[in-house]
């Protein structure tokens, strides 16, 4: 009687232990498939781009306009792509967020997709605890983007990721001493009290130096610029290129764009897709899109 007692505890702890493994391994799976997941997902709607570690003696950003308050554009300039270069820039820009896109081929009527990779914020000098965004030339700008893999946006491109930010904000304009570092930091500082550390892909603060097909026609030593949007969706500047190429004042921000276009799941370098005639209207609504990078 007591052996078949102990046979059937024994087996009724078996049971028992079974069940609580098996449960176990279906939590474990369930947190697994949970976390592959969400890497899944972020890999999908972030890009790390590839940057030297930031040196700890580098200077943030309110050292960077201290030293730099009293140059012009050529100083300034040089020595922020010194800065960028050696990875002197904040970590949370380098994590780029997709904007995803799309067209109607006319002459299939497919639907085409697209998604891109864009900087969340305008090009910034220094530490995650204190960073600060800065104006630069196209030509420095193009420096920096060849370094990192990126290019700069079309005017449709800036439309776009108007639309996919997070946080938009109401434009600031400034008019004296346009073209000053000491301007340029104040509207920095104007825009943090305005984002009230609200955290995403960011838009409506400044214009945005674009790449345009205006520039391989009209006027190749100038600039062009595009943007501003107010919170209606409208742009305070239209697509402009009236301004010499090292023209640089406190509202032309520089957004980077990494290199490769995500076209129907395929990888594309997004000079192939500007070159297609129907891929390019993905990322451009100009009559040319011809124009791919700032000579420097």
């Amino acid at each position: 009687m007591s052996c078949e007692t102990y046979g059937s505890t024994s087996s009724f702890n078996l049971v028992t232990h079974s069940s609580r493994l098996a449960t176990l391994v279906n939590i474990m799976y369930k947190r697994i498939a949970n976390i592959l997941l969400l890497c899944f997902l972020f890999s999908c709607s972030h890009k790390l781009i590839q940057t030297p570690n930031r040196p700890a003696t580098a200077l943030t950003g309110t050292e960077f306009y201290k030293q730099a308050f009293p140059f012009k554009w050529q100083q300034r300039d040089s020595l922020l792509v010194k800065e960028i270069l050696n990875g002197n820039l904040p970590s949370f820009l380098k994590h780029f967020v997709a904007v995803h896109v799309q067209i109607t081929d006319t002459a299939t009527g497919k639907i085409i997709k697209g998604t891109y990779f864009v900087a969340p914020d305008y090009l910034s000098v220094g530490s995650d605890d204190d960073w600060a965004r800065i104006n630069i030339t196209p030509m420095a700008a193009q420096k920096i983007a060849d370094s990192f893999h990126c290019f700069l946006p079309t005017r449709k491109m800036v439309d776009d990721i108007y639309k996919a930010a997070v946080v938009k904000l109401e434009p600031l304009p400034m008019y004296a001493l346009r073209d000053s570092t000491p301007t340029m930091y104040h509207h920095h500082l104007m825009i943090e009290g305005q984002r009230k550390g609200r955290k995403g892909l960011i838009a409506g603060i400044q214009k945005d130096v674009v790449i345009s097909g205006k520039l391989s026609r009209d006027k190749p030593d100038r600039v062009a610029i595009y943007g501003w949007h107010k919170l209606d969706g409208k742009p305070i500047q239209p697509l402009y290129t009236g301004h010499i190429n090292w023209w640089v004042d406190y509202s032309q921000g520089i957004r980077l764009v990494y290199e490769k276009i995500k076209v129907n799941g395929h990888w594309m370098n997004y000079k192939d897709v500007l070159k297609d005639t129907v891929l390019k209207n993905l990322l451009c609504d100009e009559e040319y899109c011809d124009f791919y990078k700032y000579p420097y």
